[in-house]
């Protein structure tokens, strides 16, 4: 066990303790962030947005690479039969292009990941709000977002999902 993970455990229990020693109860609660992110419809409609975006990019990626590896038998068939300047260029276009296909590649990949950044920071906020107003409203006195074993009276994530998919939380 790590040392912060003990020292967390040392203050659970002593804070739960002294809740105990005055009488009062300890209301616990635990959210599954990972499930509120699958399950939620604004994520769901993140995803949604995500994918409209991104699917002609995709697509013309697609089209791209296959339109190289054509080009790229073609020339493997036909190379024996070509003359060595015509060999080389056709073989140096095929070299650019890859190149410019892998540039492309890269660039789509870091721009779908800035906005799936973006968007699940979005997602995220909203839910740490409606978090916050279910703890706030029913008076929780803890709520975990992660736990090795937790019981499923002590569980909101339903609770999370549904005011988001509610549209309260804002």
């Amino acid at each position: 066990m790590t040392s912060q993970l003990k020292k967390l455990l040392v203050a659970s229990l002593l804070c739960g303790s002294a809740l105990l020693a005055h009488g009062q109860e300890l209301k616990i609660g635990y959210v599954n962030l990972d499930r509120v992110l699958r399950d939620a419809s604004p994520a769901k409609a993140a995803q949604a947005k995500l994918e409209s975006e991104f699917t002609r990019r995709e697509k013309d990626l697609s089209d791209t690479a296959t339109r190289l590896k054509s080009a790229t038998d073609r020339f493997e068939k036909d190379a024996p039969t070509l003359g060595e300047a015509e060999r080389s260029r056709r073989q140096r276009d095929l070299v650019e292009q890859d190149r410019e296909l892998q540039r492309k590649r890269r660039e789509f990949q870091e721009d779908l990941n800035q906005r799936k950044n973006e968007e699940l920071a979005a997602v995220l906020d909203r839910a740490q709000r409606v978090v916050k107003q279910i703890f706030d409203q029913e008076k929780y006195d803890l709520i975990l977002q992660e736990a090795v074993f937790f019981s499923p009276r002590v569980d909101i994530t339903d609770k999370v999902i549904r005011s988001m998919n509610g549209g309260s939380g804002k």
